[in-house]
């Protein structure tokens, strides 16, 4: 839903949340993947003056630090997205212009937060009673088909780039576009390679499905899905096949389960091309969250009543990812800030505890539930560094261009 004053998750009572709450404690949730840069952009224009995180946001977004602290989150991976509408010299620039904000609302904050880079920086962190601060960029437009930005942007300390957004590139296919490349290129592939090289995490969210075998038969390191679902729960492209998790033991990478719900809740799959229909024909992007985009949203939703999915429609797809892949390969990236709409019991970053509480009302057991929430995803970070260590001793960077691999 969009944000505004509803009821939160973290409002809910009982036991089995209370025991949810502790267990966060403990091991709190590391997400995969958070658009709060790109709504503070289009909100204010980085303007963090005109928002304060450290007060109460929920008439606007779905995050702020009070939230974040009730949600037991442990570490956030904030996407630097930029559109795919932005190419070329502008799509690096507008994503230097979000690392930038991600640094400059971390130093805005440091009793809450703190920039990481590694596996031990997460953990230390935590250690610390702050929560790890992580970038990750969506869509490899972001690098202008240069590997030297690709290195550039790890130096300032993006740890994870999804291979597509959106829209196809000239060198990886997306699972909402037609295809150009026939999944990924002989530039695509080495692309995967150099980002194995550098320790930064191959994230296949968004991509075609022949993008995720592609990248799965050249990785030297484990992958992620930063943000994805279960296609054989809800059957929308940008979920994941159960052929790809069932690869994942062996490639030891982690699918983070969302919470948008057209990807959750095959009723909402319509529901949200209305929805995004009604955007575009009041000339909006249907990701628009400034606030003539939300008031759009808001309206329609108002004079047409949503399917909502619930914690339970998660805890399904995660049901069903477990049976697949195995519990050492499951985590969690909500999107939030990145959707106008979310589930009930999972309004904002809050509602983890409610998660939790489902899944432990599933028998989940605390030792599986610590691996969904933080192992998995510090594993898999620190299993890419360990990675890197050994392909750097091999090779140097690459120089590579898409003219020399692609012709």
């Amino acid at each position: 839903m969009t944000p505004g004053p509803q009821a939160s998750g973290s409002q809910a009572g009982g036991p089995r949340l209370e025991a949810a709450r502790a267990l966060l404690a403990d091991h709190p949730v590391v997400d995969g993947h958070n658009d709060l840069p790109w709504a503070l952009r289009e909100q204010v224009r980085y303007d963090l003056d005109r928002i304060d995180l450290a007060a109460d946001q929920s008439d606007r977004l779905h995050t702020d630090l009070p939230r974040l602290r009730a949600g037991g989150v442990g570490a956030q991976f904030w996407s630097v997205y930029v559109p795919g509408e932005l190419t070329g010299d502008h799509a690096v620039s507008a994503t230097l212009e979000q690392i930038d904000a991600v640094r400059a609302f971390v130093a805005r904050h440091p009793g809450d937060l703190q920039l990481a880079f590694s596996a031990e920086d997460m953990a230390a962190a935590r250690d610390q009673g702050r929560i790890a601060s992580l970038m990750g960029a969506e869509g490899g437009h972001s690098i202008d088909n240069s590997l030297a930005t690709l290195r550039a942007l790890h130096q300032l300390g993006v740890r994870y780039m999804t291979l597509t957004h959106n829209n196809s590139l000239a060198w990886a296919d997306s699972a909402t576009d037609e295809p150009r490349a026939g999944g990924l290129t002989r530039f695509g592939e080495e692309v995967v390679r150099e980002m194995n090289r550098l320790g930064m995490l191959v994230d296949l969210s968004h991509v075609a499905d022949t993008t995720m075998r592609d990248a799965l038969r050249v990785t030297e390191a484990p992958v992620l899905f930063s943000h994805s679902s279960a296609r054989a729960v809800c059957d929308h492209p940008r979920n994941i096949p159960d052929d790809v998790l069932a690869l994942l033991p062996d490639n030891g990478g982690v699918a983070m389960v969302t919470f948008v719900p057209k990807f959750v809740l095959n009723e909402a799959v319509a529901w949200n091309e209305a929805a995004d229909a009604n955007m575009t024909a009041h000339g909006l992007s249907p990701l628009d969250m400034g606030d003539e985009g939300r008031k759009v949203q808001r309206d329609f939703e108002r004079a047409n009543p949503r399917p909502v999915p619930d914690a339970s429609t998660v805890a399904d797809h995660l049901d069903h990812m477990r049976e697949v892949a195995g519990v050492d390969h499951l985590g969690i990236g909500g999107d939030y800030d990145g959707t106008p709409f979310t589930p009930a019991q999972l309004e904002d970053v809050a509602g983890y505890p409610n998660l939790v509480a489902e899944l432990l009302d599933r028998k989940w057991s605390e030792a599986d539930l610590a691996k969904l929430t933080w192992g998995n995803a510090v594993r898999v970070l620190r299993d890419a560094q360990t990675a890197a260590r050994g392909i750097q001793t091999r090779r140097g960077p690459s120089i590579a261009t898409i003219e020399q691999l692609d012709g």
